[in-house]
C-alpha cells in the first residue's frame, strides 16, 4: 500500500472503527476527482467519515444540513451591501472549502440542489455573473436517509451521475461495536485527529493518480461491464459513457492505493459496485439502489475478465 495513503487509513481508524473498505472507497474518490453519495440510517458515521479524512489530510471542510427552505445562494453565497463602504460584498457559502459535507441533501428542492451541480461538475461558482474558481482539491460528500422520506425530494438521474460512488456506511457488528464503546470511552479521537500529510501531498497524490496506465484489455474490459447494463433485460436505462469514464477514474484511484503504477481488472471489480449502480433505471421500479448492486455483482460474474501482462506498454 502506499506510504502516504497508509497514514491516512491509520489515522482515519482512530475514529472509523471497522469501516476500513468504505473509507479507501472515499479515499479512492478523492484521488480520481470525484464526488461521493453516502446513503444509510442516522449514526452511522457518515460525518465522522467526512470530518476524520479532512482533518487527516489536512483539509479545510464545511458541512450543509439541507432543508426544504434552503436556496441556491445558501450554498454558494451571495452579495451583501455594506452602508459604510457604500458598496456590495461577497460572503462566499459554505460551498467555499476542500471537502463539503451536504447533509440530507434529499431534503433540498430541485433548485437548491442544482445550485450545487456547477460546483461539483465544473469546480467553480457563478454568483451574480461573476465566476469564482474553487480551490482544490474540491470534493462533495453528500448523505441520504433512505428511512424518513416524506417530504424529500429524489435527486434526479442528472444529478446522480455527478456522483463518482455511491456507498453505505452499514451498521457494525458485535466487536466493531464494542470496539466503538471503548474508543469513546473518555474522549472523542476526532477532536484530537492531526494531519498526517498535507493539501500539496493530495494534490500531488492526485496527479499521480491521473498518470496511472491502462491496459486496451482493461479499457475494453470496463467497457464490455458498461454494455452489459445497457443490454439487459432488467434496466431501462444502463450506463452512459460518462459513467465508463467514472469507472476508469475510480479504478485508477484503487490501483493507487495499492501502489501500482497500472490497473488491473481486480481493481475494476473492487470499485465498480460503488460506480455503476446509482447510474442505473431498473425496469421494475425506482430507487432500487440495492437491487442495481445485485445486478451489477451480476453482470460482473457473467463478463469475461482479461487475462494478460497489464502493466506492458
Amino acid at each position: 500500500m502506499n506510504e502516504k495513503v497508509e497514514r491516512i487509513l491509520k489515522n482515519t481508524q482512530k475514529v472509523i472503527i471497522g469501516k476500513e473498505g468504505v473509507t479507501k472507497l472515499v479515499l479512492a474518490a478523492i484521488l480520481a476527482d470525484g464526488h461521493v453519495l453516502l446513503e444509510d440510517v442516522p449514526g452511522t458515521g457518515k460525518t465522522r467519515l467526512a470530518r476524520a479524512l479532512a482533518a487527516s489530510m489536512g483539509l479545510s471542510f464545511g458541512r450543509v444540513q439541507f432543508t426544504p427552505d434552503m436556496l441556491p445562494a445558501d450554498i454558494t453565497g451571495l452579495h451583501i451591501y455594506n452602508r459604510q463602504t457604500n458598496a456590495f460584498e461577497l460572503k462566499k457559502g459554505p460551498v467555499f472549502t476542500n471537502i463539503l459535507l451536504a447533509d440530507e441533501i434529499n431534503r433540498a428542492t430541485p433548485r437548491t440542489q442544482a445550485g450545487l451541480l456547477e460546483c461539483m461538475e465544473e469546480r467553480q461558482v457563478t454568483i451574480d455573473g461573476t465566476t469564482l474558481r474553487l480551490e482544490q482539491p474540491f470534493l462533495v460528500i453528500a448523505t441520504e436517509n433512505p428511512v424518513e422520506t416524506a417530504g424529500t425530494f429524489p435527486l434526479p438521474e442528472a444529478q446522480m451521475d455527478r456522483f463518482l460512488m455511491q456507498l453505505s456506511m452499514g451498521l457494525p457488528d458485535r466487536e466493531e461495536e464494542i470496539r466503538i464503546l471503548e474508543t469513546y470511552r473518555n474522549t472523542d479521537p476526532l477532536e484530537e485527529l492531526a494531519p498526517v500529510v498535507e493539501q500539496a501531498d493530495i494534490l500531488q497524490m492526485k496527479r499521480e493518480t491521473l498518470q496511472l496506465y491502462v491496459h486496451p484489455a482493461v479499457e475494453a474490459y470496463m467497457v464490455d461491464l458498461a454494455a452489459a447494463t445497457r443490454s439487459s433485460d432488467k434496466t431501462v436505462m444502463g450506463v452512459s459513457p460518462r459513467g465508463t469514464l467514472a469507472l476508469m477514474r475510480a479504478a485508477k484511484g484503487w490501483a493507487y492505493l495499492s501502489d501500482r503504477s497500472f490497473v488491473t481488472p481486480d481493481d475494476v471489480k473492487a470499485v465498480v459496485g460503488a460506480v455503476f449502480p446509482h447510474r442505473l433505471a431498473l425496469s421494475y421500479g425506482k430507487n432500487r439502489w440495492r437491487d442495481s448492486v445485485k445486478l451489477v455483482e451480476e453482470i460482473c460474474d457473467r463478463v469475461p475478465v482479461p487475462t494478460e501482462d497489464f502493466s506492458s506498454r
